[in-house]
Order: C-alpha cells, then sequence, then structure tokens
C-alpha cells in the first residue's frame, strides 16, 4: 500500500471541483464526488461509471482492475500534491509485451490520449513480465506508482525522469537511472523478428514514433502507474 500515513477509511477529493465527466445520459459527473470507504462500494461504483464512458478515440481500453487501482492511486497522490496535472498514464505488466500495454489518459475529459507498446526490463521476462527489483543493475522493472519528472536529451534522445513514489518498491528509480525513452526494439518490425518486444534495463522504453509526443503530454508532475497483479509475481524486491 502506498502512502501507509495517508487515510484508508476515506478519500475526499474536493480539489477536483472544476472537473467533470459527462455520463451516457448527458449529465455529468462530478470528479469531486469521487470518495472511497470501506463500509461502501461509492468509489468502485464511480470508477466503473468513469470507466464505462472513456472516450476511446478508436483505441483500445485498460483492464478495470488496473484501471481501478490506478485511479485510486492517482486521486491519493493529487491530495497529497505529488502530482500536479490530470493526466494518469497507465502501464499493464500483466499483459504481453507484444499487446499495446501503455495508455496515457487525460481525466479531465476522459479522453484516452495514447495507448502503445512499451518495453520491460530484460530480467523481468522474455514475452511476460514476471519479476521486478527496485534494486541498481538488476536491469528489472520497478512496479507501482510514479510522478513524472523533468525531459533532459541523453543517449536515447529525448528522455524523460521518473521520480518512484513507493518506498522499497520503485523509490530508487532515479538513481537507478530508470526514464521513459526511445527505442528502435519497441516496434512491430521487432516482434516479428523475434516473437516478442525487445526489452531494457529496467525503463519504460516506448516506440520512436510516439516518445517526444507521449513524453511532452505527461512530463512535469503527472501521474505514471506500472500495474501487476502482484500475488502472481515471483518476486518483489
Amino acid at each position: 500500500m502506498i502512502y501507509k500515513v495517508l487515510p484508508i477509511l476515506v478519500f475526499f477529493l474536493s480539489s477536483f471541483n472544476s472537473n467533470e465527466i459527462k455520463t451516457s445520459r448527458n449529465a455529468t459527473l462530478p470528479i469531486s464526488t469521487l470518495k472511497f470507504k470501506t463500509t461502501n462500494r461509492t468509489f468502485e461504483d464511480q470508477v466503473v461509471l468513469i470507466y464505462s464512458n472513456l472516450h476511446k478515440n478508436n483505441l483500445a481500453i485498460p483492464k478495470l482492475e488496473s484501471f481501478k487501482k490506478a485511479l485510486k492511486g492517482f486521486y491519493e497522490m493529487k491530495e497529497k500534491g505529488f502530482i500536479k496535472k490530470d493526466i494518469l498514464t497507465l502501464i499493464d505488466f500483466s499483459l504481453s509485451s507484444n499487446t499495446k500495454r501503455l495508455w496515457v489518459i487525460d481525466l479531465a475529459t476522459n479522453t484516452i490520449l495514447f495507448n502503445s507498446l512499451v518495453a520491460h526490463g530484460r530480467n523481468t521476462g522474455e514475452e511476460f513480465a514476471n519479476s521486478f527489483s527496485n534494486a541498481a543493475e538488476s536491469f528489472k522493472s520497478s512496479l507501482g506508482f510514479y510522478a513524472t519528472g523533468e525531459i533532459y536529451i541523453g543517449k536515447h534522445g529525448m528522455s524523460l525522469k521518473l521520480d518512484g513514489l513507493e518506498k522499497g518498491i520503485n523509490d530508487n528509480a532515479r538513481n537507478r537511472g530508470i526514464v521513459m525513452h526511445a527505442a528502435d526494439y519497441v516496434s512491430n518490425f521487432f516482434i516479428k523478428a523475434h516473437n516478442r518486444l525487445g526489452r531494457s534495463q529496467g525503463c519504460p522504453a516506448l516506440p520512436a514514433e510516439f516518445t517526444t509526443e507521449i513524453i511532452n503530454k505527461i512530463k512535469g508532475k503527472s501521474c505514471l502507474y506500472i500495474y501487476y497483479p502482484t500475488t502472481k509475481s515471483k518476486s518483489i524486491s
């Protein structure tokens, strides 16, 4: 659980009064009405409503379970000031690396902006991710919630620094040099040649043709969440 000091009984989301979600009945659902209590299903019900009304832009949508966890964490992080933008990037590492398993979602308009391939670390698995680490030189991906940082130009061109926000899970990301960057091994051509996507040294690497656009959209304190059903994980260290 991230940030154990946060209240676990109630989330009050009063900072989102100006944001609304259009429902299928042409009504509006203020994001500020979202709240979570262990004794009822108000938050979960409203997450399902938001999920069912995502504007897809002819793109695939993430699984409900990963979206639910991502959205809950997004509001938690926004409430504490760790993120500043209403942009959520969700990576689902329970899916095959041969599928588009990264989504960028504008929560102010409830719109999916991007759905892309994304690499995991070379020691995290072959086609499927199954082993994760926060350790330097592990060449593994780290799970959990991140705040996006600043852009810099490195050996992979435009890259985006990431700050892991979960102690012991991903908080070593910046020191490890875990960043978002372009890679030529993140492509359908590579998949056809090798029967799987290429792998990084732990970075969530992107296709070169989308990297600039995605990085410019999510830079500067937006939420990035890397999901995996941890009960099935081989190791988290």
